[in-house]
């Protein structure tokens, strides 16, 4: 008998090989694309899981958008431990209530007996006073002052009446003093309408409406265009500033409140537009030639006469949301990153405070090697740039290596904060490390209207 009997041709065997082949060749191929379609699952849930980690403190996140559900401010705070004592530091100028050398009035006690034998102790020498103030405010009413215009009629017939003195238009009308106080604490303490006009009634008896504080703010930023342009100019011409913009709704679409600052004038505006387009309508930072202070979005650095410090209250937020991502027991360049300008900070606070006027250059090269090892570290570990989250955690090691003179020009010029929440120049308005900016607005102001603080 045949060894090939019973065997199927050859053809057919070549058939069913190339058939399995092809098999293989699919289910290869369709664990590849299985393959890939889970590392894009992964990269997707990292970037999710990422997105829902954004707190406050590693994030532009509000505190507000974060309800009750938000972590305790202890475990949220990005500041670190400074070492010192609790309370005023040596050296620092107190406001403590202090006796007045000429007081309003004076009240005499005397005893009204001997404390151990009881005798009348009237004519008796004094041989001490003991002096105690009472610092408090007279008794507040509100005065009525009635301006009473007089008409007289001359001999020829004519009749000619007083004019009005200013501060007097209307028939009844709220003085220059009660509507100070009003802007005051509608504008300077935010509180709301409602809130500022029962605060007007209790203290004062005053009857107030939401709507009469409304117009009396109304009027008074009507009277404030020579002053915008007088702020405007001098943020201008100012040696160090701080820019800044931050979504906002206005009748129901996104807008942004763009802000500019100095230690003491900030600028805000509201425009649809978020980058250049806003910038130039607000008008300074295309003037400025100082010190710009701002964040990463780059239309900022298109303009090239200004010099730049990024912020670092911003870059210590993205640093700590890195931080958070990294698996717990892993070392965490961004940590290290962020401690090392953290401790810049507080170094230039304290050179500040005791007057120097720079920092010891040893211990500047020892954080500056700490912060640029970890930024390599960093760039290096994410150099591949699979997915999303990866190129975004490289652009970030990048950018403190590349911008790394930007992010560390306070270190060399006190007179530039690190973060652009206050800022003036000779360290005006410095703040400590780890605060976070922002402008800050409230109510709905006109798109396009500047208004000041």
């Amino acid at each position: 008998m045949p060894a090939d009997q019973g065997l199927p041709p050859y053809d057919v065997l070549a058939a069913l090989v190339e058939s399995l082949r092809q098999e293989l060749a699919d289910a290869v191929a369709a664990l590849e694309e299985t393959r890939a379609e889970l590392g894009r699952a992964r990269e997707r849930i990292a970037e999710l899981e990422a997105r829902l980690a954004q707190t406050s403190r590693n994030s532009s996140k509000p505190p507000s958008s974060e309800g009750l559900g938000k972590p305790p401010p202890r475990k949220r705070s990005l500041r670190k431990k400074s070492g010192r004592k609790p309370g005023g530091q040596d050296g620092h100028e107190g406001t403590t209530l202090i006796q007045a050398t000429r007081p309003d009035h004076i009240r005499r006690h005397e005893p009204p007996a001997c404390g151990r034998c009881g005798a009348g102790l009237a004519g008796c020498p004094v041989t001490f006073v003991e002096r105690r103030q009472v610092f408090d405010l007279p008794p507040m009413q509100v005065e009525v002052t009635e301006h009473q215009l007089i008409e007289r009629e001359c001999g020829c017939g004519h009749r000619t009446k007083a004019a009005a003195p200013g501060g007097a238009e209307a028939p009844v009308q709220y003085g220059p003093r009660i509507a100070a106080i009003i802007i005051y604490l509608y504008i300077g303490q935010f509180l709301s309408k409602k809130r500022t006009a029962q605060a007007l009634a209790e203290l004062f008896g005053v009857p107030l409406s939401s709507g009469t504080v409304a117009a009396v703010t109304s009027r008074a930023a009507g009277r404030l265009d020579g002053f915008l342009e007088q702020a405007r100019a001098e943020i201008a011409a100012s040696e160090v500033a701080g820019f800044d913009e931050t979504g906002f709704r206005v009748d129901g679409r996104l807008a942004w409140v763009h802000c500019a600052r100095t230690g003491t004038y900030t600028l805000l505006m509201v425009h649809p537009k978020r980058g250049r387009k806003a910038i130039e309508a607000m008008g300074v930072l295309p003037a400025f030639g100082g010190v710009a202070i701002h964040d990463a979005w780059s239309p900022y650095d298109s303009y090239a006469n200004a010099e730049h410090q990024l912020c670092c209250a911003h870059v210590l937020r993205e640093l700590q949301a890195l931080a958070d991502a990294v698996p717990a027991g892993q070392w965490r360049w961004a940590t290290q990153a962020a401690e090392a300008i953290t401790a810049m900070q507080r170094l230039v606070t304290v050179a500040i405070s005791q007057g120097h006027q720079a920092m010891d250059p040893a211990t500047l090269a020892d954080q500056v090697t700490r912060y640029r090892s970890a930024a390599l570290i960093g760039a290096s570990q994410a150099k591949a740039r699979k997915g999303k989250l990866m190129r975004k955690h490289h652009a970030l090691a990048r950018r403190l290596l590349d911008r790394q003179d930007d992010y560390l020009r306070f270190t060399t010029d006190f007179r530039i904060p690190a973060d652009n929440n206050g800022c003036g120049p000779t360290g005006a308005g410095r703040r400590g490390p780890q605060t976070a900016p922002g402008p800050a607005g409230r109510g709905t102001p006109v798109p396009g209207a500047p208004a000041t603080r």
